[in-house]
């Protein structure tokens, strides 16, 4: 199966090319949810059926879990069907479709084992539609989709222009601009840095009648992972950067939040470890997308781990820890790449040393009573401050179709 995501012009378009014999395309549509219903096409050959769907117990994540993965099982059954396209709205991520399909226990289906829809079809691709005229100024933005679209999804814009793009195999650029310096194609080189980028949809129907893509990253999150993934490129061009920054000392917990505000403005995203001296034990994960930016407990430090533990951490893990390891440390450490376009890289790394420790600091031994902003996971803006500790990556981000909760 093929999943299409991003702009709704590139994704209607591509799936119409792809609509050869063997082919069936899905798509479910939000443009009525307001309303309270979601439509459902499916179409093979020249057939189309349409159905109207209410979401179940006001949730679109669960009302496409229970459609859309009982549908991938029982149409990979059908005699004729060859290949499947999920054309997705423009507010789904592709990454949560395509985790919900591995993962995910499908039952009920009479005849049939229960198991996720990931035993009966494989994702050979993902490609992202990119509206050149729009993508970059949502994804330096901080409009949420319910600012927007009146829908109750306190998601940014930003968060999911940056999520499709990251998920991709292939982009596909539709649309004209003003950028004049190729400042779009830099972005989306370092974005996704192994995936083609096409200009029709002609060309990415082309692309996919080949071997399967297989560019995109593990979906399962490793905060201890490269920073670079994929190996983007690394030097400046049409004004766009990635900015790197490590420290082998603590952040002060006030003053880095004070300093967050540069990652937060001409940033399209930033993303990283954190070591804070007030939550020494703790791997802090940051990552933002255009104006927001979220915090969280994702991990312990090898070094907060006892020492008759470590024999059940990960070899991958310990091995990373020992390249680090410092005798007074251990493998504690900051380590951020962000993004950059209309923002200085001198002016984000300098205002990050800022809110590292002092070496008066470093010795202080009541910093353990330091106020301290992120206690909590931290979501900025400020006031949407979360009330519960944070323990796990999946509560990093509101996802398109997550395994649980409601939107």
């Amino acid at each position: 199966m093929v999943i299409l995501a991003g702009a709704r012009d590139g994704v209607t378009g591509l799936a119409d090319l792809l609509r050869q014999p063997g082919t069936v395309v899905v798509a479910h549509d939000l443009s009525l949810l307001r309303e309270g219903l979601i439509t459902r096409t499916i179409r093979r050959g020249a057939s189309e059926w349409l159905a109207l769907l209410e979401p179940v117990h006001g949730c679109v994540s669960c009302t496409l879990r229970h459609d859309l993965l009982p549908l991938l099982r029982t149409l990979s059954q059908r005699s004729g069907v060859a290949r499947i396209v999920v054309a997705l709205d423009p507010l789904l991520e592709p990454a949560e479709v395509e985790r919900a399909i591995d993962e995910v226990i499908v039952g009920g289906i009479v005849g049939r084992i229960e198991a996720p829809a990931g035993r009966d079809v494989r994702v050979d691709a993902v490609v992202t539609a990119v509206d050149a005229a729009t993508w970059l100024t949502e994804a330096l933005g901080e409009d949420t989709v319910d600012q927007r679209w009146g829908i109750e999804d306190d998601r940014t814009l930003a968060q999911i222009a940056v999520a499709g793009v990251q998920a991709a195999d292939a982009l596909l650029v539709v649309g004209e601009s003003d950028d004049d310096h190729g400042r779009l194609r830099a972005v989306l080189t370092r974005l996704a840095p192994n995936a083609p980028i096409d200009r029709s949809p002609a060309q990415a129907a082309v692309r996919l009648t080949g071997t399967p893509l297989t560019n995109r990253p593990s979906p399962v999150f490793d905060p201890h992972a490269s920073l670079l993934a994929g190996g983007p490129p690394t030097e400046p061009d049409a004004g766009v950067t990635l900015v790197e920054f490590e420290a082998i000392r603590p952040f002060h917990p006030e003053r880095l939040h004070q300093a967050l505000d540069v990652l937060l403005d001409g940033v399209v995203t930033a993303r990283g470890r954190l070591w804070l001296a007030t939550q020494p034990d703790h791997v802090l994960w940051l990552e933002s997308a255009g104006g927001g930016l979220q915090i969280a407990s994702v991990d312990t430090w090898v070094a907060a781990v006892p020492e008759d533990d470590r024999s059940d951490l990960e070899l991958s893990r310990l091995a990373g820890a020992a390249l680090r390891w410092l005798p007074e440390t251990g493998d504690r450490h900051s380590a951020l790449v962000a993004l950059a376009v209309d923002a200085d890289p001198d002016h984000i790394r300098a205002a990050l040393r800022w809110a590292l420790l002092t070496d008066d600091e470093l010795v202080d031994e009541s910093r353990q009573d330091w106020e301290d902003p992120f206690e909590f996971a931290h979501h900025d803006p400020c006031d949407e401050l979360s009330e519960t500790q944070a323990t796990d990556a999946d509560d990093l981000r509101v996802a398109g179709f997550p395994e649980e909760g409601h939107r």
